[in-house]
């Protein structure tokens, strides 16, 4: 496994120039942490050996401290400096979407499936899909296909239940997956300033934690607790995962001084891996497993570095079940290659036209060409442009406030109160593109702000 991510990761990022960027990362070294220093540079070496490029460099306790004053030199012994990558998810996967749209796939957003159809010998023939979007009135449509592919992640086994459900075997189908909740805290930037990443063992559980700067705030996380609740409810972080947070905070960069009261916004998230009935959720293997059961392809577990590989083996397999499939070239690009002469005659410079492509691929030139001059401008302190907020308005399955500002822009996370101050400009570029009248917006802003308290505030 490691060795596929780390390829994969080289891939990324020779492809997803301006999506997926590299980022300097600090082991730090304590007294009676989990590892001893020769066995960390023994596996940050392989680890660069499997890139096929040397990027690791031990540190002593006064070079750590030059490259993070902020560390606690108590107890420090050492540490080593890495490279790794970083990127905003929800992009990654938006555009790896747009792509497929734009060679011919079908994009459906707020579309759940209610039922899964099957022959009388139990072979799977299509699904019944049901749109949850307000304005498609719970209306159904039956797809006819070949075979269909599970990848529902944290929902992979409710799936599975709706195509054998009524089937003899039903019994024997047990659940595959464990549902495991990750939650991080996001400290606004001045006060968590940090220029790599960081990582320290807890000294609680010795997990690993990490300190990370992302998109112009500092993330901390991520925890890992079995998740039991209803998955119709949004994930929130729970007062343990807060303090766990709160305790390596303290302890990596006391003199700081960091508290709840600090902390901008929390988010959770909810990881799929196979059960194997572990009693520690973090010693669960991280590998992706694949089913196939008369007609119905399973894939669940993995992680995002590796989607690609994950895809490939899911369709190879399905190529062996139906041979009449097209083969898959496993050295196609990961993304399109967009030329940075797109929008070389925009006014704008060279970073922002790399970001730009790199997050919108070729939809980058018509989001620029078609912006007013004065959309052409950041959001606040973020990175995004107000050109994106109308683009995403316009162009990317817009349901509800929420998909924008979450899951879209990521305002919600990287402004104080979730993007409200800047709230009245937002709703005249959504009424705009969307039509939504003033009982939409109240609706839809009474439910964004209900959101952001129960399940992305350090009270939720």
């Amino acid at each position: 496994m490691t060795f596929d991510s780390v390829r994969e990761r080289e891939r990324l990022l020779r492809e997803g120039r301006g999506l997926i960027n590299q980022i300097g990362f600090l082991i730090a070294s304590y007294k009676g942490d989990r590892l001893p220093m020769w066995a960390l540079g023994l596996g940050l070496t392989l680890y660069d050996l499997l890139a096929l490029k040397w990027g690791h460099k031990y540190y002593a306790v006064e070079g750590l401290l030059d490259l993070c004053p902020q560390l606690n030199p108590q107890g420090l012994i050492g540490g080593y400096r890495y490279f790794d990558a970083l990127t905003d998810d929800a992009r990654l996967v938006l555009r790896i979407i747009r792509e497929g749209v734009l060679r011919g796939g079908f994009a459906i957003n707020y579309a759940q499936v209610e039922r899964i159809l099957r022959t009388n010998s139990g072979v799977v023939t299509g699904v019944i899909i049901q749109d949850m979007a307000p304005e498609g009135l719970q209306s159904k449509v039956e797809v006819q296909s070949t075979a269909v592919i599970n990848a529902t992640g944290a929902w992979a086994d409710e799936v599975r239940s709706k195509a054998f459900q009524s089937s003899q075997k039903h019994q024997e189908r047990k659940p595959k997956i464990r549902r495991l909740r990750g939650s991080h805290l996001v400290f606004p930037q001045e006060k968590l300033p940090l220029t790599r990443a960081v990582s320290i063992w807890h000294p609680k559980d010795k997990r690993p934690v990490f300190t990370f700067p992302w998109e112009g705030v500092t993330l901390v996380g991520t925890t890992d607790v079995d998740y039991d609740t209803k998955m119709e409810t949004n994930p929130c972080i729970s007062q343990a995962e807060v303090d766990y947070l709160l305790e390596i905070i303290r302890f990596t960069f006391p003199s700081l001084e960091l508290g709840k009261e600090d902390v901008q916004s929390t988010f959770s998230g909810i990881r799929s891996v196979v059960d194997t009935g572990k009693e520690d959720p973090s010693k669960e293997s991280r590998e992706h497993m694949l089913w196939y059961e008369n007609g119905l392809l399973t894939i669940t577990g993995g992680k995002l570095t590796t989607f690609r590989l994950m895809a490939h083996q899911a369709l190879n397999l399905l190529k062996r079940e139906i041979p009449e499939l097209c083969s898959i070239d496993n050295g196609s690009p990961v993304f399109d290659s967009p030329n940075l002469k797109l929008l070389t005659h925009v006014p704008i410079e060279t970073s922002e036209a790399i970001r730009l492509i790199g997050r919108h691929g070729r939809d980058a030139k018509l989001l620029v060409e078609t912006a007013n001059p004065s959309e052409l401008s950041h959001v606040e302190s973020t990175g995004n442009l107000w050109a994106e907020i109308r683009w995403a308005a316009k162009s990317e399955g817009i349901i509800h406030l929420d998909d924008l500002l979450l899951r879209r822009v990521r305002l919600g996370h990287l402004l104080p109160g979730g993007g409200l101050q800047v709230i009245d400009r937002i709703k005249k570029i959504v009424q705009e593109e969307l039509s939504w009248n003033d009982k939409r917006w109240n609706e839809e802003i009474t439910s964004y702000k209900l959101l952001l308290e129960k399940s992305y505030s350090i009270n939720s």
